[in-house]
């Protein structure tokens, strides 16, 4: 689990896609007679808040390997299906070996949601490109956006985060707005806490951890595996 302009009828029609799967959104809804994405970079919801030149910084261990990750906010933006998207860097390292690197694309509508229209994804080995697998996006060989951050999460709202079939399928459920967790970085209380799960990989259960103001705070594995992550830093910087 993790990542050609249209008119405003072709953005309608992508949220209806994403409403109407078997998973419903249950996030607050968009009239498709307005703009939906009026200010799609200035993404300022407090679980999930992306402001460019931000890095969050998290570490933690992944059967019994150590783990590095730096989640790079960008100051690149790329546009699909006539929205115009935030470029994220995420790139991760195992034992001090890069494994992974990939660039994901997220906008905010106007209620406050964000949305996840896809990621190109790159692996390694031994310093060498071994693949792109998980790589996805919204618009392409039916693949839709789907929501990484409800703007008003409720206990129990159950949406789907990606929709890319038999390629990215997670999806999460609200299970708690008012947790206390410590991490290297700080103590919050009033976390969000979410169920993040794929039918592309089951028994495979995270739960992820948001501070508002901050973002995501810890991922622990808790079904399939082992695997902790837990925010260390945060560093600003205007280039």
């Amino acid at each position: 689990m993790k990542r050609f302009p249209i008119a405003i009828v072709g953005l309608a029609l992508l949220l209806m896609l994403v409403a109407s799967s078997a998973h419903p959104i249950q996030a607050e809804a968009v009239s498709p007679n307005q703009p939906n994405f009026s200010n799609p970079l200035d993404i300022d919801n407090p679980y999930f808040p992306l402001v460019p030149g931000t890095t969050f910084i998290y570490e933690g261990t992944t059967h019994n390997k150590s783990t590095y990750e730096e989640f790079v906010v960008t100051h690149q933006t790329k546009t699909i299906l006539g929205v115009e998207t935030r470029v994220v860097r995420d790139t991760n390292w195992e034992n001090g070996k890069l494994v992974e690197e990939t660039f994901d694309w997220f906008a905010q509508d106007n209620a406050g949601n964000v949305w996840y229209f896809g990621e190109f994804s790159t692996e390694y080995k031994n310093g060498k490109v071994i693949g792109h697998e998980g790589s996805w996006e919204a618009g392409v060989n039916g693949a839709s956006a789907g929501i990484i951050m409800e703007a008003k999460p409720k206990i129990g709202d159950t949406y789907q985060q990606e929709l890319a079939p038999g390629i990215a399928e997670d999806m999460a459920t609200v299970l708690s707005l008012n947790e206390s967790v410590c991490v290297p970085f700080g103590c919050f209380s009033n976390v969000l806490k979410t169920e993040d799960f794929t039918p592309l990989e089951p028994g495979v259960v995270e739960h992820k951890y948001y501070a508002p103001g901050i973002g995501q705070i810890q991922t622990i594995m808790v079904e399939g595996g082992s695997e902790v992550s837990e925010l260390v830093d945060i560093v600003a910087s205007n280039h």
